[in-house]
């Protein structure tokens, strides 16, 4: 995996060391929280209602307007895709509706709620269920630690929540989904960096534990360190690795003579996870895949992820990168993965410029009753 600095910014925060834990909930037990504590993240697996994606528009996170077009055109062309599987609804201000149209298929709807920019992994809301029904779980989105304007953007998940008349469930902790994974049975894999940071958190890491395992209705928090300040999210998990199925991880392997933080830090989280056991006390099963070795942007800040994958209905949408043999190899690793489902993989270079990829761009409703 390229080295993820994202353009503009460097910031350097203190790390804390790594580890694996399983807590309670602290002075927030399961009875005073009442309904609350019953609300879990489904495996992205499970059946979704919907997409929820957002339009980039700011000129002050992207003042280039030709690049900030192909933003536009990219983050179309993820939503057009997914919404040949399931629906998708697309936030904007509605000033840009008219003008969005011109990228947008017709299958994707658009909800007039602000935005800034299009990580509504980060700044979308996040539905946990209880089986029956949905709740909007907040993570006090800020900024990625008010590294980025967020006027908008951190009002998203109220705005959901208040629009489907969901509840919206706050523990206090301060974070990005992209910044966490489920398995959706009880555990969770993340880098301290992203959460046990100042700019988010100024818990311990028992306490920022305790309360993202609330959020999210886990047992188990495999922590590995990760690496502060080379990147806006402080390393999110999501461009590393990601559950396949319970006890399954996929896992994309740096380059052999990547000796930048971010491969320093990769093979340390992979390290800890060969070790590591899940919720339910077994080892996990770990899939490697290797990083393109000739990607169409060079760019040392580009960041070629195949792993931030997202999948929806009966298919999982990838980036592709202009490596026949890496995006090959890759597809072929995530049809194994995934069986059932179609594999489509997209060009979405303008998404590994600024940091990020699909899955960072995409956030899951779960379908219940």
């Amino acid at each position: 995996m390229r080295k993820q600095t994202a353009n503009r910014r460097h910031f350097t925060q203190s790390l804390l060391a790594a580890g694996g834990l399983s807590v309670p909930w602290l002075s927030r037990s399961p009875a005073a929280l009442g309904d609350e504590a019953a609300f879990y993240l489904p495996d992205e697996t499970a059946p979704h209602e919907r997409t929820f994606m957002q339009w980039p528009v700011s000129i002050r996170v992207h003042p280039e307007s030709d690049f900030l077009f192909d933003l536009q055109s990219t983050i179309a062309a993820i939503a057009n895709t997914i919404a040949e599987f399931e629906p998708v609804v697309m936030l904007m201000d509605r000033k840009y509706a008219y003008t969005s149209r011109r990228l947008l298929s017709r299958d994707v709807e658009i909800w007039d709620v602000a935005t800034e920019d299009l990580w509504a992994r980060d700044s979308g809301p996040l539905f946990v269920t209880n089986g029956a029904k949905l709740a909007i779980r907040s993570f006090n989105f800020n900024g990625w630690g008010d590294k980025q304007i967020h006027r908008n953007d951190g009002k998203i998940a109220g705005k959901i929540a208040e629009r489907l008349s969901l509840p919206l469930l706050d523990n206090g902790l301060v974070g990005e989904p992209g910044g966490v994974e489920s398995d959706g049975e009880g555990t969770l894999l993340a880098h301290l960096s992203s959460w046990v940071n100042p700019n988010r958190n100024t818990s311990s890491e028992a306490e920022v534990s305790a309360l993202l395992l609330n959020a999210l209705g886990a047992e188990k928090i495999i922590w590995a360190p990760g690496v502060a300040g080379e990147d806006i999210t402080d390393f999110h998990i999501d461009s590393l690795c990601r559950f396949t199925a319970p006890g399954a991880v996929l896992f994309q392997l740096p380059f052999p003579d990547d000796d930048d933080p971010f491969a320093e830090a990769s093979l340390e989280t992979l390290g800890i996870l060969q070790t590591a056991t899940d919720a339910r006390g077994n080892a996990l099963r770990i899939q490697t895949i290797e990083s393109p070795e000739n990607p169409r942007v060079q760019s040392r800040d580009f960041v070629a992820s195949y792993a931030n994958y997202y999948v929806c209905n009966g298919a999982v949408i990838m980036a592709e990168f202009g490596d026949d043999a890496a995006d090959a190899a890759a597809r072929d690793a995530l049809q194994a993965a995934y069986p059932d489902r179609e594999i489509i993989q997209l060009n979405v270079d303008p998404l590994g410029e600024v940091g990020g990829g699909i899955h960072c761009a995409t956030q899951q409703q779960p379908r219940v009753g």
